[in-house]
Parts: structure tokens; C-alpha cells; sequence
């Protein structure tokens, strides 16, 4: 407990450093764009005069390291600032939005690690057989090939178009209301006891979720399968094999527990590439998250918006490996003496 407790700490010390960085790095990209944040918050009949007052009340008047600080100093507050497009907080867009994107590429990253650890099994099961091997091989490379929002597009015309088995727009059927408890809508509606709501918020999540679940899922089938070979070249694997114990068992506590450990650091960083990858599908499945939300700010050149999405993306990524690296530790004895 300790060593992951130290863990936590460093990287929670390290992850303000990153932060700071990042949010530096977007503030000043953001500021060199040729975008007028006080004439487009102001409506299409504003004044040079009224434009130029604005922009001294927004500081974009001053030097850029003295802006910085104003914002960063509002941040710290929890004030990202207001939406030029929205005309709304950007907290509450962001908190409205987030619980959306990080449901689905949860929803996604349970079923490629399914997929993914499943197929590396079958890839390393097959190993050596004539044909099938290279079959599979050859398949997990096509998989590996194609895109997400290509699966996309496919099963937009596959199951919402030419078979009409699944909807393909939205978190939810219009004929309900959305519930609000946690922004997490499998969950809410489990909350609310509504499991007809349940099972359709489930039908709209199948489809983005599984065109983003096996675009991520051969990357870990073949790291899966690549550590499973490694690790029965060790001597304790020949060693079990002399005491008489079954294939399956040797597989089981032997093999895949050691070859999981670095499909696990694997899984954290397509997890990190899964979360970034939501926008695109959103955008096709008009899915209310924050990759849409992204989308349209900007489309909208909407600034606070922009900075306030991307740091939220880095704060995620930041979490998820934590956790990841604190799971590594949990399940590597050799890290907890370390």
C-alpha cells in the first residue's frame, strides 16, 4: 500500500508540472490564432468603440504573460470563463459533456480488452498450426488497419441502416427524458430504477462503442500474443511442464499472469488514444460529449472552450495512467519491494 501510495503522490506532484505546461502551451497557441475573441463575443452591430472596450475588459489588451496569469488565477478559482458561442460557463459545458465521453470509451475499453485479450489467446493458441496461423495473423493486421470511424460508417449502414436493429443518434430515444443524477447514463437510469431506459441507452451505446472497441482491441491482441511467446521461453514455464501440470493451468497461472503485465501498460496508453479518438465518433453518431462539444468550438472559434476540452483530455490521460501504473504495482510483486 505504501509503494502505491508514493506512486500516487509523484505523479499526482508530476501531473501539476504537466499541467501548468499544457495549459501554457494551449493558452499561447490559442492567443497567435487570428481569431478576434472581443469581436466575435459582441453581436454583428457592435461598435469599433464597443469592440475595443471589450477587449479591455476580456485584458486582451495586455502582454501575453500577464494574460496568462489573469486566466490562470480564474482557473485555480474554477473559472474557465464563458462561452462566446454558448454564452454559458465553460465549466458547466465541459461537466455536462465529460460523464458522456468518458462513459462510452469506458463502454469501448471493456469491449476491446475482450476482443483484444480474447484474440490473443486464439492468436497464441493457434501458434505453429499451418495455415491458421497465419490466417489469424494476416486478420489481426486488416483489424489493425482500419480506422475507427471507418467501423464507424460500417455499421451505421449495416445495423442502423440496412438491417434497422440498432439506433445510431444520440445517448437516448426521444420518447425519454434524460435523467440527471451523475452524467453517467447507464448508471442514472439504474439509479432512477427505469430499466427500459437502461436497455435503450445500451442499444444507442453499442455501435460507437464498438466501432472504437475494435479499432483498439488487435493492437492488444498482438502485444498479448508477442509477451505469451516471450514468456514461454522462461525455465519456470519448462519447469511446470516437467512436474505434469495441464496446458490450460500452465497457460492460466503461469503464463498469462507474467505476459499481462505489459499488455496492462499497453492497455493504459490505447485507453489514453481511445478517450482522444471519441471525437470523431461522437461527431458521427451525433453523440453529446465532449468531442462534439470540441467540434463546435472550433467551427464557432469559441477559445475558452477549446482550452478548458483539452485540458480536461489531459487531466484524463493523466488519471488514467495513474491508475494503470498503480495496477502494475499491485499486480508486479518485484515493483512493491522496489
Amino acid at each position: 500500500m505504501s509503494a502505491i501510495l508514493l506512486l500516487v503522490v509523484r505523479r499526482a506532484a508530476v501531473s501539476v508540472v504537466i499541467l501548468a505546461v499544457v495549459s501554457a502551451l494551449l493558452f499561447c497557441m490559442l492567443r497567435l490564432l487570428p481569431v478576434d475573441a472581443a469581436a466575435m463575443s459582441m453581436p454583428p452591430t457592435a461598435t469599433i468603440a464597443e469592440i475595443e472596450a471589450k477587449r479591455q475588459e476580456m485584458g486582451l489588451d495586455l502582454p501575453l504573460p500577464q494574460q496568462y496569469a489573469i486566466w490562470l488565477g480564474h482557473a485555480l478559482h474554477g473559472d474557465f470563463g464563458t462561452s462566446i458561442h454558448f454564452r454559458r460557463s465553460v465549466v458547466s459545458l465541459v461537466a455536462a459533456t465529460l460523464p458522456a465521453t468518458i462513459e462510452l470509451a469506458l463502454c469501448a475499453m471493456v469491449i476491446a480488452s475482450i476482443l483484444g485479450i480474447g484474440g490473443g489467446l486464439l492468436l497464441f493458441h493457434m501458434r505453429g498450426r499451418w495455415g491458421l496461423d497465419q490466417i489469424l495473423d494476416t486478420s489481426s493486421i486488416v483489424l489493425l488497419s482500419i480506422p475507427e470511424f471507418l467501423w464507424a460508417l460500417f455499421f451505421i449502414l449495416v445495423f442502423g441502416v440496412m438491417f434497422e436493429a440498432l439506433p445510431f443518434t444520440g445517448r437516448l430515444s426521444p420518447e425519454f427524458q434524460l435523467p440527471v443524477v451523475t452524467g453517467f447514463l447507464l448508471l442514472d437510469t439504474l439509479l432512477v430504477g427505469r430499466l427500459d431506459m437502461f436497455w435503450d441507452a445500451v442499444k444507442h451505446m453499442l455501435l460507437p462503442a464498438f466501432a472504437l472497441g475494435i479499432a483498439f482491441s488487435p493492437t492488444i491482441m498482438r502485444v498479448l500474443r508477442s509477451s505469451l511467446l516471450d514468456v514461454y521461453q522462461e525455465d519456470y514455464i519448462h519447469q511446470a511442464r516437467l512436474r505434469g501440470q495441464p496446458e490450460r493451468r500452465i497457460l492460466l497461472r503461469h503464463g498469462l499472469k507474467n505476459a499481462i503485465l505489459p499488455t496492462l501498460s499497453l492497455m493504459g496508453v490505447q485507453f489514453g488514444f481511445l478517450f482522444g479518438g471519441t471525437l470523431l465518433v461522437e461527431v458521427i453518431y451525433s453523440y453529446p460529449g465532449l468531442g462534439n462539444l470540441m467540434v463546435d468550438a472550433v467551427r464557432n472559434a469559441d477559445l475558452p472552450i477549446i482550452q478548458a476540452v483539452g485540458l480536461a483530455y489531459c487531466v484524463v490521460v493523466l488519471i488514467i495512467n495513474t491508475v494503470v501504473d498503480a495496477c502494475y504495482v499491485v499486480l508486479n510483486p518485484r515493483l512493491r519491494v522496489a
